[in-house]
């Protein structure tokens, strides 16, 4: 699975599904246990989050705050970057990273060109300061919300085996059965955050190069008549992948002249009419008004619009009733963790007679927001599964059968054992459990960087409850330090879309990547290593 993920044969929801099918088909997992990610509360909350990402995209009121925190004359890299890097950070602990990613760069790059900057000095820390936003709270990224479900399905695995008069289980035993909180990460989260964005701001313009001139030349091409021209990053639906502009005629599919490639960060020279498209390219596309219109909300591509300041596309009192509905979700989700209200649902009378089942958590709170923003079409409501990531859904289902077979198995126990065995001082040292959490977050960054997020998560979350459980100490601070090292992918391209996105934007090489992020890394590394110990018990 590992190799064909990285050679990447297939797409990462189907590689993990054949992984599935094969443990299936081996006898290590039963088939309730291949299919029990397709319901799990943690897969589903993901799918709702993507259409609540979808009204509040659409509703414009993301552009509208960023677009007044950009300055307007005067601006420098960092000044640009103390005002745009915190909001864009904030934003993106409670919403999608990648639309966020979609939303910001092509207007990043329009603000730059008009300030006489260099747009390749903000787009990867764009990128950046999304991922370190997202590591703050439960939605920030799918990856904290797979962990949460895989969290909530081994505590109720465990109340089951107790209820059948087994022994209690290590999550039962340390009073971890609600999974994470809102704002359990946000205790080392929001310090690693503040110091990625001091990198950012003061220290990453010297790593990043200038505006290469490859691009000049494609924006200075003469545009026809009633043309505009856009970036294109060719999404997972794209169906020429694969094929050469040749074999693919382009402008019968979508009405718009591929102009050029750029791949790698580079503009392809050269007969690019030649070249297999594969799904890290970016097309430089003329087309007229009925293109955005028609492709703007498919995931056939990631639309990168270059053209035209920002117009916000719903009225004022719309844009504002998506900000408010986000915001009464994320207050609704956090005050139904409280432990005064869970006490009051339990012994409330009326609750217990009429909603003995009812759970304020955030998938109650997800669920009536896409209701309501379906019904006063703040997303196109006929057109609602094209918003979902379906290859993610996938992943993450599938990501729930993986753990459960490296439990089974007893791989996951003869890792936890090579861990600890890396250090003869664990146990008689305070030193050992810094040794401990060190190398499980370079097994799962490594993991995140090669694979996929989730599928990092899915493999190391069993690692760290079976370290948990052969230690005999609380899980909690190995779960959240594998939340953490799954969602740092800086160092390359293809660890995270949204590095992906900003690549084909502004045509960054591999190498870009690998000097500004490397530092990043390092980090979140140290800062999770040294913060974790302090804010959690162990015991």
């Amino acid at each position: 699975m590992l190799v064909a993920l990285m050679r990447e044969q297939l797409r990462p929801g189907l590689i993990l599904f054949t992984a599935v099918v094969l443990l299936l088909v081996a006898g290590i997992i039963t088939p309730e246990e291949a299919i029990k990610g397709f319901s799990n509360k943690g897969m589903i909350t993901v799918g709702l989050l993507y259409l609540v990402s979808e009204g509040v995209r659409k509703s414009g009121i993301l552009e509208r705050i960023v677009f007044h925190m950009l300055p307007k004359k005067n601006a420098t890299v960092t000044t640009a970057g103390l005002r745009f890097y915190p909001i864009v950070t904030f934003i993106s602990a409670f919403f999608n990273n990648t639309p966020v990613v979609v939303i910001f760069a092509p207007m990043i790059k329009n603000w730059a060109r008009k300030m006489k900057l260099s747009p390749t000095k903000f787009l990867i820390p764009l990128s950046y300061a999304t991922i370190i936003g997202g590591i703050c709270t439960l939605i920030g990224t799918t990856t904290n919300l797979v962990i949460h479900g895989m969290l909530l399905q081994e505590a109720k695995e465990e109340a089951t085996a107790a209820a059948h008069g087994g022994a209690e289980g290590i999550l039962l035993r340390f009073g971890i059965d609600d999974g994470l909180s809102m704002f359990e990460l946000s205790k080392v989260g929001v310090i690693i955050a503040l110091a990625g964005l001091i990198y950012l701001i003061f220290f990453s313009r010297y790593l990043l190069p200038e505006q290469r001139q490859a691009d000049e030349d494609v924006d200075d091409q003469n545009l026809a008549p009633g043309m505009t021209r856009h970036e294109v990053l060719l999404g997972n639906r794209f169906p020429g992948l694969g094929k050469t502009l040749h074999e693919f005629d382009f402008f019968r599919h979508y009405g718009a002249h591929a102009r050029a490639i750029r791949r790698g960060g580079n503009i392809v020279q050269g007969d690019y009419m030649n070249m297999r498209l594969t799904h890290e390219d970016t097309l430089i596309i003329d087309a007229d008004d009925s293109f955005m219109k028609s492709w703007g909300d498919s995931r056939v591509f990631w639309m990168i619009n270059r053209v035209g300041d920002y117009e916000p596309p719903m009225g004022t009192k719309k844009r504002w009733f998506a900000l408010l509905l986000l915001v009464l979700m994320i207050i609704g989700a956090t005050v139904g963790e409280l432990q005064p209200v869970k006490q009051w649902l339990a012994q409330d009378p009326f609750v217990q007679t009429y909603m003995p089942a009812l759970k304020l958590d955030m998938f109650f709170f997800a669920c009536i927001t896409v209701i309501i923003m379906a019904w006063t079409h703040m997303f196109t409501a006929k057109k609602y599964t094209k918003f979902f990531s379906w290859d993610v859904l996938i992943t993450i289902a599938c990501a729930f059968a993986i753990s459960a077979a490296m439990t089974k198995s007893g791989f996951a126990n003869y890792i936890a054992g090579y861990i600890i065995s890396l250090t003869n001082i664990v146990r008689g040292s305070d030193y050992g459990i810094y040794i401990i959490l060190a190398a499980l977050f370079l097994i799962t960054n490594i993991f995140t960087e090669l694979i996929t997020n989730n599928a990092a998560a899915a493999l190391a979350f069993p690692l760290a409850l079976a370290v948990a459980e052969e230690m005999g100490v609380n899980p909690l601070p190995f779960v959240v330090c594998v939340c953490f090292a799954a969602s740092s992918a800086f160092s390359t391209p293809i660890g995270y879309q949204t590095n992906l996105i900003v690549q084909g934007v502004g045509g960054y090489k591999f190498k870009d990547f690998v000097k500004v992020g490397l530092p990043m890394n390092l980090i979140v590394f140290l800062l999770s290593v040294l913060l974790i110990p302090l804010f959690y018990d162990f015991i």
